[in-house]
């Protein structure tokens, strides 16, 4: 079966950019040269192209957007969600929440159904799979902004925190305390989070002319009870770890439920920094050294990438966004009981 024409078929076939073909299809979202505009009409009658119906409310300004996150059940997302819905009201826009639960197959169908939905874009946290599903969402017109993870080599805006500067900075923090056997629970290295998170914690390590040990690094699912096993392999290594970075939002529970079933005194057994950003890791005994992730920020420039991309104000270029992230060292990471000496790497 034919392919129906995109609309980069569009401006591939008429010499001019996806942004000058979508101000065509949108009046009065910027301007085209009379010339231009007619052979870009007749490109799309030649080929046959049909934009889509939500394409053409971006005039009002009114769109409908489609906000595709994997786990609402992790309180990151959860909060995500929230912020972004409430951003596009003051826009106008609508949102239509889907949920892929971490599921790759889920995902897949839902990205085949959002084909036939009047969305004109679509923010999103990918599993990590399915590069050409959203490569095909994206040629159909629809603007795709990543947010938190990010599918490489598609091409398409991305919102994202500061991965590997913010697992450098807080595994540097328990080296300069002392620590050399720091584990690292971080999501699915298949991930573009769980990647750059170890990558951080890798750099920190070479800084300080620590050698990695690959039994530290446990990369694991985002959902179940994974964060626990994980604490529990580490703890039963001839060698524990003195301290714990955990890079796994979802898991920060998990790991933490673990080490007090085990009878880990915190700080004094086990040093620990978690990525999270939920007022309870203030309260607790200690209170937790955290990386603050910008969830707020996070979805303010999303939809602002999304927005201009509508209102044909964005660059044609993708755009890439880092938002940095907070560390903010409390009780819970500490120098261990018998510090050695660490020199950084010169």
């Amino acid at each position: 079966m034919k392919k129906p024409p995109t609309i980069r078929d569009v401006a591939r076939e008429a010499g001019v950019s996806v942004a000058v073909v979508s101000r065509v299809i949108n009046e009065g979202t910027g301007p085209v040269a009379p010339q231009t505009r007619e052979r870009v009409l007749g490109t799309i009658e030649e080929l046959g192209f049909r934009p889509r119906a939500a394409a053409r409310s971006l005039v009002t300004g009114a769109a409908t957007i489609g906000l595709i996150l994997t786990d609402l059940a992790n309180p990151f997302f959860a909060r995500l969600a929230d912020r972004i819905v409430w951003e596009a009201r003051s826009s106008g826009s609508q949102i239509v929440l889907m949920t892929t639960q971490e599921d790759a197959q889920l995902e897949r169908e839902i990205l085949d159904r959002l084909q036939d939905r009047s969305v004109a874009a679509v923010i999103a946290t990918p599993t990590g799979a399915n590069a050409d599903k959203w490569a095909r969402l994206h040629d159909l017109g629809i603007h795709l902004t990543f947010v938190d993870r990010w599918i490489e080599g598609l091409g398409v805006d991305h919102v994202g925190i500061g991965n590997v500067e913010s697992a450098r900075v807080a595994t540097e923090h328990l080296l300069q305390q002392g620590h050399r056997r720091i584990g690292l629970i971080s999501g699915p290295l298949t991930t573009s989070t769980g990647r750059e998170r170890a990558e951080g914690y890798r750099a920190a390590l070479a800084d300080y002319d620590v050698p990695v040990a690959p039994e530290l690094v446990q990369g694991v699912s985002f959902r179940g009870d994974a964060g626990s096993d994980a604490v529990g392999m580490l703890l039963n290594l001839p060698e524990p770890p003195t301290a714990l970075v955990v890079a796994n939002t979802a898991q920060v529970r998990n790991a933490l439920r673990r080490l007090r079933d085990a009878g880990t005194s915190i700080p004094d057994e086990m040093s620990i920094i978690v990525f999270d950003d939920n007022p309870w890791t203030e309260v607790m005994t200690p209170p937790l050294s955290v990386v603050r992730p910008p969830v707020d920020m996070l979805a303010v420039h999303a939809l602002e990438i999304v927005l201009s991309r509508l209102r044909g104000t964005a660059t044609q270029e993708p755009r890439a966004i880092a938002v940095d992230a907070e560390f903010v060292p409390r009780g819970s990471s500490t120098p261990p009981l018998t510090a050695s000496p660490l020199r950084t790497v010169i």
